[in-house]
């Protein structure tokens, strides 16, 4: 775990405005397959639900042209902030998902979405909650990501999603090979329950989300690439 603290602790940028998700171990751990894609320079990345900016920053760093998007206006001010503090070439938009990109392809595209399953169902997540509450299955965003994201890559080009197994690792993998992308988990991750999760281990139990042995979270990425 102390190397996934430091990685995250490494991936800190240095502003974060109140009610800004920060990095966390879902983000580190993104972080570690984006480290691994082959980019060349002036490769075209779009983050989107960008938070801090923390992932579009380290593609800058490798010469992506990088566009990043939220829907808060919070983590616009946040990431155009960390941008111009480190000297990042980043264009910041803000929108819910893909809007603001229509139009426009990807050669890699990155997605740390909400996905954590909520008792509050289809009620609108508020404040914070929107960085992390999905429905009841945790799919609220992810569903959407994985119809909407294929038709904005590249020949080649990939998409990284991150989130939880408790919103059905299986489920994101079969709607991207549907779309006619080849995917897979690439990384697997445990990590103790967090502040949310500790709130909510009853009712994942009854569920059936949780069995009464669990007491950590996987967390996994799907790489999904779009043939040439």
């Amino acid at each position: 775990m102390s190397g996934y603290l430091s990685k995250v602790r490494s991936l800190n940028p240095p502003l974060v405005l109140p009610g800004v998700y920060c990095p966390q171990e879902d983000t580190a751990l993104l972080a570690g397959a984006l480290s691994e894609e082959p980019l060349p320079p002036g490769a075209d990345v779009l983050d989107v639900g960008t938070g801090t900016g923390a992932l579009a920053l380290q593609a800058a760093r490798r010469g992506s042209r990088v566009t990043a998007v939220d829907v808060s206006w919070r983590a616009v001010c946040t990431t155009r902030a960390n941008a111009w503090l480190t000297g990042a070439s980043v264009s910041v938009r803000r929108g819910n998902l893909f809007h603001p990109v229509r139009g426009r392809s990807f050669d890699l595209i990155l997605s740390n979405p909400p996905y954590v399953p909520a008792p509050t169902g289809g009620r609108p997540p508020r404040g914070r909650a929107r960085a992390w509450d999905a429905g009841h299955n945790g799919r609220f965003v992810l569903d959407r990501v994985c119809r909407e994201a294929p038709a904005l890559l590249r020949p080649g080009g990939v998409l990284l999603i991150v989130h939880s197994e408790l919103s059905d690792s299986g489920r994101t993998v079969g709607h991207l090979r549907e779309a006619g992308l080849k995917a897979a988990v690439t990384r697997r991750h445990h990590i103790a329950f967090g502040p949310v999760l500790r709130t909510r281990k009853d009712w994942l139990r009854e569920r059936g989300l949780l069995s009464a042995a669990d007491e950590k979270e996987e967390l996994v990425v799907v790489r999904a690439e779009l043939p040439l």
